[in-house]
């Protein structure tokens, strides 16, 4: 039987996906949820107190939002909700 199909390689770039702030937020906070605990109080708590106890590690998650500095993302929200 002749078979001329191929195989066709494809090289990655080696670049990284770059995650933005939201991006880490809503990965974060839909692990969260998935998991059934109240996710905002969950993000809360961690930022207050810095704990990741308070992040589950579903999805990585507890991983990413060490990637973002809780001052930054204060700073950050702050900025938001005031609008500046």
């Amino acid at each position: 039987m002749d078979d001329n199909r191929k195989t066709q390689v494809f090289v990655g770039t080696g670049v990284e996906e770059q995650k933005t702030t939201y991006d880490i937020l809503k990965a974060v906070y839909d692990a969260l949820d998935e998991k059934g605990y109240n996710a905002i109080d969950q993000m809360v708590g961690y930022i207050l107190s810095g704990d990741p106890s308070y992040i589950t590690g579903h999805n990585n998650a507890r991983n990413l939002i060490r990637h973002i500095e809780r001052d930054d993302l204060v700073e950050e929200l702050l900025r938001k909700y005031l609008g500046k």
